[in-house]
């Protein structure tokens, strides 16, 4: 059943898109598309050896955490005032002093989830979302001065919960802190009316990337309670949480809060922001759906509405994420990084191997040869002959795969090369192909028959103590998880993934080398763009989100 709906909202947000719609489209849908677990509740007790459980004191109060193996965890930390109320639809505001001791055993709600899918548990989200979890080595102390990775979940920019994404295993592994953090999402979190960017100082109605930027502030001035380093703060995302750090890369109200970015399965050329014409005109639809259509009264209008009614005007509606063209955001990131006008910062990048057997999985499961050909040559149109000559059906074993490496490379793969590749003209770049042709994928996802390895979201279990994964790794999978968590966070320490006794991993360059990772071993691969034909595809018209 979950499946069944998950696939009518794609199809639905495919329609505009002849061939790439369980692509471009359905790139949309990334990790957080399917069931997490709820979060979890009840009082901690203290460590087994009688020491006392950790208190950490930030500027809004004490904290008392809990101990978990060889980390301590600070979870539902808030770092932004609850955007509820006449809050709503507002720049987050600093969060509210506490008296006492506030214990910190338990996550937060994830945000109102603007999708017909979500949460396992629907009770376990909120308005009141803006909250953070801290993960930190058992041994850490104020003053330590430990590299910090802040993470940001995707989703779409509509769903998903940083709750799904536990820091300690890679904590405790690497002697750095993980932050993981929840930010509004949907239309509460991206819409695009001047009526509401007018009530702010970035004139802008990102207020998702607002919440971002306020998570980095409250980094910037509590993290040394940790005992993490303000000044060397690593930000890291996947899907729409890596085009939330192509935002933060070109916003320039976030220079100096980060120093190096990490973006997984999200190129800054392929998930492009809306200008704000677009935006404007999708907000406007949005409202009158809600039944706000007079625009003089807008804004108290969507203050009032039940958070229901804003849900349910989004079924017809998908938001598309920040817009650029305002003061927050004044360039599409793409272009701001091809200009030179960005936060400069070495940069992570990657994808994996086969990333749209996801979507199309989902999406076409009894996919024909005849079928294929027709998406081909609607979609390509006068390029189509050609591309069913590059990935024949006999070439691949099935329709399925097919079509599924024509959307990996023609989306994913490329424009995480091109996207490497502009960045590596500036500062030192790092590429990366995820590549486990066993690795497990998404809880609820799994289509009988298809092989769905290496597609969207299959490093997520490799790098998190992730609730989603439909089977726990195998000991050689174990492995390579140890493996990526010890390069990130190296490159979280130095800016540069070097982890001892590990494959030396260089800087990409013109040739475009990239560290393929894998069960057997990781080696450096210079044949990524021939591979996936990147030559062709930058031939052929651009097709950005």
């Amino acid at each position: 059943m979950q499946r069944q709906r998950l696939s009518t909202r794609i199809a639905r947000l495919s329609t505009a898109r002849p061939l790439l719609g369980a692509a471009l489209a359905l790139t949309a849908l990334i990790a957080a598309a399917l069931p997490a677990a709820a979060s979890p509740a009840g009082k901690y007790p203290g460590p087994s050896d009688g020491s006392p459980r950790p208190v950490v004191s930030v500027a809004q109060g004490a904290l008392r955490g809990r101990v978990h193996d060889g980390a301590q965890e600070f979870l539902g930390v808030p770092y932004a005032a609850a955007p509820v109320g006449d809050g709503r639809l507002r720049a987050p505001q600093e969060p509210r002093r506490w008296n006492g001791v506030r214990e910190a055993v338990e996550q937060a709600p994830a945000c109102l989830q603007f999708s017909p899918f979500g949460l396992r548990d629907p009770r376990a989200v909120s308005e009141d979302c803006l909250y953070l979890d801290v993960y930190r080595p058992r041994s850490a102390r104020a003053g330590a001065r430990l590299p910090v990775i802040l993470w940001m979940h995707g989703g779409a920019y509509s769903q998903g919960t940083g709750t799904q994404f536990g820091g300690r295993t890679m904590a405790e592994l690497t002697g750095g802190i993980v932050i993981s953090i929840n930010y509004r999402l949907g239309q509460l979190g991206y819409l695009g009316l001047p009526e509401l960017g007018r009530e702010n100082a970035p004139r802008s109605g990102s207020f998702g990337l607002m919440d971002q930027i306020q998570a980095l502030r409250w980094t910037r001035e509590n993290i040394g309670a940790f005992g993490g380093d303000r000044g060397n703060v690593t930000v890291s995302g996947q899907s729409a949480g890596s085009g939330s750090v192509c935002g933060l890369l070109a916003a320039p109200s976030a220079a100096g809060l980060f120093h190096r970015a990490v973006l997984q399965s999200g190129p800054c050329t392929l998930l492009r922001t809306p200008d704000g014409a677009r935006a404007e005109s999708e907000a406007r639809a949005f409202a009158a759906s809600a039944g706000c259509a007079d625009p003089a009264g807008v804004v108290a209008c969507l203050r009032a509405a039940s958070g229901q009614a804003l849900v349910d005007a989004a079924r017809t509606h998908a938001t598309s994420g920040p817009a650029s063209g305002d003061g927050l955001l004044p360039r599409d990131p793409a272009a701001a990084i091809a200009a030179g006008t960005w936060n400069k910062v070495p940069v992570l990048i990657g994808s994996t191997r086969s990333e749209a057997r996801f979507f199309v999985a989902l999406t076409q499961p009894g996919l024909t040869a005849e079928q294929y050909a027709e998406q081909v040559l609607s979609g390509y149109g006068a390029a189509g002959p050609e591309v069913l000559l590059r990935y024949p059906v006999s070439a691949h074993g099935s329709p399925y795969l097919a079509l599924s490496a024509v959307m990996t490379d023609s989306t994913f793969a490329c424009q995480t090369a091109w996207t490497a590749q502009l960045f590596a003209r500036q500062v030192p770049t790092f590429a990366y192909e995820f590549d486990d042709p066993d690795s497990p994928t998404l809880a609820g996802a799994q289509v009988p028959g298809l092989d769905e390895s290496n597609a969207h979201s299959a490093e997520l279990a490799y790098l998190h103590d992730f609730t989603m994964g439909e089977r726990p790794l195998s000991s050689v999978q174990v492995a390579l998880a140890t493996r990526m968590k010890r390069y990130w966070g190296a490159f979280a320490r130095y800016g540069v993934p070097a982890a001892a006794g590990q494959t030396p991993w260089p800087a990409t360059g013109p040739g475009g080398a990239v560290l393929k990772l894998g069960p057997t071993g990781d080696r450096l691969d210079r044949e990524f763009a021939a591979d996936h034909q990147c030559g062709f595809w930058r031939t052929q018209p651009s097709r950005p989100l």
